[in-house]
C-alpha cells in the first residue's frame, strides 16, 4: 500500500477490521449459496459446517479459503509500524482465524468419512494444499514485523488479548522468521531432512517382513486358533512373522521359553542397524534446527510450550515416577520370579519372562471373562449411559437433532444444552459405524471452533465423534469389548471439552491446547469406567437390559487394569527416559544409555542381548519427540483430580460444574498449569497416582 495517498492509510489504520468482516462476509455468502444449492433440510443453528460437498465445491472453496487468507494477510502487512494497533494487526488475524476454521475442516474432514472415493480424494488434495498455504503464512516476515512491533508496545486490551498476541509472535519466530536468508535457508533444508528421515525410519519398520520358522512344537501353550492362521511351509514348520499380532500373543501364551526368547530379541532387532543410524543421524538434525532458532537442544524448543517448560523438570518428574513405584515393581516382580522358579527352576528372569508371568498370576487371581463381560455393553446402551453420566455431571443437556444434513444415513447430530441457563453451547455429529473408506480408528474433531465475536455474539463449537463399530444385523445388537467402552468414555470427553471451552479466541478453543493439559480430561473421566455406580448406568445384559454388570466383574475389571501396573509404567518411564536423554543432550550413544539404564530403571533385568528398542519404537521419532512422557503426566494429573474433587462422589454435579467451569471452559487462554493450580489451590502431585497404583496390587 503507498504510503503517499492518506486514503489507503486511513483505511489500514481504522479500516483494517472491516476490510476482513467484508472478505469473510464473501467467504460466508459463498457457504450460504453451497446450502441454498444443496440443502432441502433445515439448517443448524450457529453451524457454518458444510457436511456434503462435492469434489469440485471442495476445490473451489480452498481457492476461497487461500484467496481470503492472503489478502487478510496482505492487508495486515501493509500497516505503517508506527500505526500498528490491536483494530488494524490483531483482530483482522483473529477474525480470521475465527471464520475461517470451518470452511477449512469442512474442506478436509471429508477424507475421512465420505463414502465417495473422489471426494476422499479431493479433501486430501486440500489439505495438502491448506497445509502448505498456513505453513506460508506462518512464515511470513512481513505480517511478523506489524504483529512483534504491536507487542512491543504492550497495549493490551486485556490478559487474554495480550497472550493470543504473544502465541502469535512465538508462533512465527519458531518457524524462523527473524532469522538471516541464509539460515531460513539452512532451517528450511534441516526441516525437510528431518521429514525425510523419520518417513524412512517408520517405512522401515512398516515395510520389514522379518519372521521365524518355528516347529509346532515350539509353540506349546499356543491356542489352537493361533497356529491355524499361521502359514505352513513346505517342511512343516510354521512362518512367525515379527508383527505385535504375533509377537504379544506368543510372549504371554508359549511355554517355552527359548521361544519366547528368539521371538523378543527377533522383534527387537528389527530395522537394527539401520534404524538406529537414521535416530542418531535425525537427532542431530533436530538439535541443530532447533539451535538454529536459538534454543540449547531440540527437547527445549519442544518443551516450551508445555506444562513441563523444561528437561529438567521432566527428568525429575520421570525419576520420581520411578522411585516411587520401584517398592510396588519389585513386589510385582518377586511375584512372578516365584511363579517362574516353580515352573522353570533359578534360570535367570529375563524380559522374555515378564509378559507370560504377568499372564499367568492374571490368570490365578482374576476372575474374569472378557467374552461375557462383552455381553453386558451393547453400543446404543452405553452410548445412552455415557449420555447421562455426562448430563448429570456437567449440568448439560444432550438431545438428537432430527431431520438434518449429514454425509451418511448411520451419522446423528446431537445439540448440547446448558441447563440451567437454556443456552446451545454447541453440538456433535456421531459417526460410530464402519464402511468402506472411512477412516478407521476412534478419534474426535473439532469441526467449528468456539470463540466470542466483536460484535459480542458467541460462535459456537461443533465436534464430530468417529468410531469403527459394525452395524447392527437383524436384532442382534452390536456389543463392545470392554477396552472400546473405555475409548469411547475417553473420546466423549474431548467431545464435551470441545463443546464447554469459552474462550475469547477460536485458537484457544477446540483441541488445540497445551498437550500435556489436552489428555488430562479424558483421562480423569476414565475412572468413570471403573467404578460400579457408573459402570452400571451404561451397562446392561444384551438380552435382558435390566441386568448390569456385577459389583464383582466392575471389582475385577479394576484389578485388571491395575495389575502390575508398576513393572509396567516402569518399562513406560525407561523409554521415556531415552527420549529425553538423546533430544536433551548432543552425541549421545543410544545403544549404551540402553544397557546402562534398562536394569537401573528394570530392577535388575537386563536389556536383551542383541537388542535396540530405540530402532523399533517409532513414537520416538513421529509424533513424541521430546515428549513421550507427556501421557505418563497427563495419568498423574488426572489421578490427583479425581482423587481431590471426585473419589467420594462420582455424580456430584456441584464437582462436575467446578470442573467445567474452572478447567475445561478456559480452554487455552490461560496457561494449563495455572488452570491446574487454582482449581486444586496448589501444583498437581503424584502421590494420588501412586496410591492408585498400589491399592489394587498383588
Amino acid at each position: 500500500m503507498a504510503k503517499g495517498r492518506r486514503e489507503r492509510r486511513i483505511l489500514v489504520v481504522t479500516g483494517a477490521a472491516a476490510f476482513v468482516a467484508v472478505g469473510l462476509k464473501l467467504l460466508v455468502s459463498a457457504i450460504k449459496a453451497h446450502k441454498q444449492r444443496r440443502r432441502k433440510m433445515p439448517d443448524v443453528p450457529g453451524s457454518r459446517v458444510l457436511v456434503n460437498l462435492s469434489a469440485s465445491e471442495i476445490q473451489r472453496l480452498t481457492d476461497q479459503i487461500i484467496a481470503k487468507s492472503k489478502e487478510v494477510y496482505d492487508l495486515v502487512a501493509s500497516v505503517p509500524l508506527e500505526k500498528v494497533s490491536y483494530t488494524n494487526v490483531i483482530a483482522p488475524l483473529a477474525e480470521l482465524e475465527a471464520y475461517q476454521f470451518s470452511s477449512v475442516q469442512s474442506c478436509v474432514f471429508p477424507k475421512m468419512v465420505s463414502p465417495s472415493n473422489d471426494i476422499r480424494k479431493a479433501s486430501a488434495e486440500a489439505e495438502s494444499r491448506l497445509n502448505l498455504h498456513f505453513l506460508t503464512c506462518r512464515k511470513r516476515e512481513d505480517v511478523y514485523r506489524v504483529t512483534k512491533a504491536f507487542a512491543d508496545r504492550g497495549e493490551w486490551l486485556g490478559y487474554e488479548a495480550k497472550r493470543y498476541t504473544q502465541c502469535l509472535v512465538k508462533e512465527f519466530e519458531r518457524n524462523g522468521v527473524n532469522l538471516a536468508p541464509s539460515k531460513k535457508k539452512e532451517l528450511e533444508n534441516l526441516g525437510a531432512r528431518i521429514e525425510e528421515l523419520s518417513l524412512q525410519y517408520a517405512q522401515n519398520l512398516s515395510m520389514d517382513n522379518s519372521f521365524l520358522l518355528l516347529g509346532e512344537s515350539e509353540l506349546a501353550g499356543m491356542p489352537l486358533q493361533f497356529i491355524k492362521s499361521l502359514e505352513k511351509t513346505e517342511d512343516g514348520k510354521l512362518k512367525v512373522f515379527l508383527r505385535s499380532h504375533n509377537v504379544t500373543p506368543i510372549l504371554e501364551h508359549c511355554k517355552i521359553r527359548a521361544t519366547r526368547k528368539s521371538i523378543a530379541v527377533a522383534y527387537g532387532q528389527r530395522c537394527g542397524k539401520e534404524n538406529l543410524d537414521i535416530l542418531e543421524n535425525l537427532v542431530q538434525i533436530r538439535h541443530k534446527y532447533a539451535q538454529l532458532l536459538g534454543y540449547s537442544n531440540y527437547a527445549e524448543f519442544t518443551l516450551e510450550s508445555r506444562m513441563a517448560r523444561t528437561s529438567e523438570k521432566v527428568f525429575e518428574f520421570l525419576e520420581d515416577i520411578s522411585e516411587n513405584l520401584s517398592d510396588l515393581a519389585m513386589e510385582e516382580l518377586n511375584v512372578l520370579k516365584d511363579l517362574k522358579r516353580r515352573e522353570d527352576g533359578d534360570s535367570p528372569f529375563g524380559m522374555e519372562d515378564l509378559l507370560y508371568y504377568m499372564k499367568r498370576a492374571e490368570e490365578q487371581h482374576l476372575d474374569l471373562d472378557l467374552g461375557e463381560v462383552k455381553q453386558y455393553f451393547p453400543v446404543n446402551l452405553v452410548m445412552s449411559g455415557i449420555f447421562k453420566i455426562f448430563q448429570d455431571l456437567f449440568g448439560i443437556r444432550i438431545e438428537e437433532n432430527k431431520d438434518v444434513e449429514v454425509w451418511h444415513e448411520t451419522v446423528c447430530l446431537f445439540s448440547v444444552t446448558d441447563v440451567s441457563s437454556n443456552e446451545l453451547l454447541g453440538y456433535f455429529y456421531l459417526d460410530i459405524h464402519s464402511r468402506e473408506g472411512k477412516y478407521a480408528h476412534t478419534c474426535v474433531l473439532a469441526l467449528q471452533n468456539g470463540n466470542l465475536s466483536s460484535n459480542g455474539t458467541r460462535q459456537i463449537p461443533v465436534a464430530l465423534l468417529l468410531s469403527q463399530c459394525p452395524k447392527q444385523i437383524d436384532d442382534n445388537p452390536v456389543l463392545l469389548r470392554f477396552s472400546e467402552v473405555v475409548t469411547f468414555f475417553h473420546e466423549f470427553t474431548h467431545v464435551v471439552h470441545h463443546i464447554c471451552i469459552r474462550a475469547t479466541f477460536s485458537r484457544f478453543s477446540g483441541l488445540r491446547l497445551d498437550a500435556d493439559f489436552i489428555e488430562v480430561p479424558s483421562k480423569l473421566l476414565e475412572n468413570w469406567c471403573y467404578e460400579s455406580i457408573s459402570l452400571k448406568i451404561m451397562s446392561g445384559y444384551y438380552q435382558d437390559i435390566t441386568k448390569s454388570v456385577t459389583s464383582s466383574m466392575c471389582t475385577s475389571l479394576r484389578r485388571k487394569r491395575d495389575l502390575f501396573s508398576g513393572l509396567r509404567l516402569k518399562q513406560e518411564v525407561l523409554l521415556c527416559l531415552i527420549d529425553q536423554f538423546i533430544h536433551s543432550s548432543e552425541n549421545v550413544d543410544i545403544l549404551e544409555l540402553l544397557k546402562h539404564l534398562h536394569p537401573k530403571v528394570m530392577l535388575g533385568i537386563p536389556l536383551l542381548e542383541g537388542t535396540n528398542p530405540a530402532s523399533c519404537f517409532p513414537q520416538i521419532v513421529i509424533g513424541s519427540e521430546a515428549i513421550c512422557y507427556s501421557y505418563i503426566w497427563s495419568e498423574v494429573v488426572a489421578a490427583d483430580i479425581f482423587a481431590a474433587k471426585f473419589q467420594e462422589d462420582l455424580l456430584n454435579q456441584y464437582a462436575g460444574l467446578q470442573f467445567r467451569n474452572k478447567v475445561l471452559a478456559p480452554g487455552g487462554a490461560k496457561d494449563s498449569l495455572e488452570i491446574l493450580s487454582d482449581y486444586l489451590g496448589r501444583e498437581p502431585a503424584i502421590h494420588s497416582f501412586i496410591e492408585s497404583k498400589t491399592r489394587n496390587s498383588l
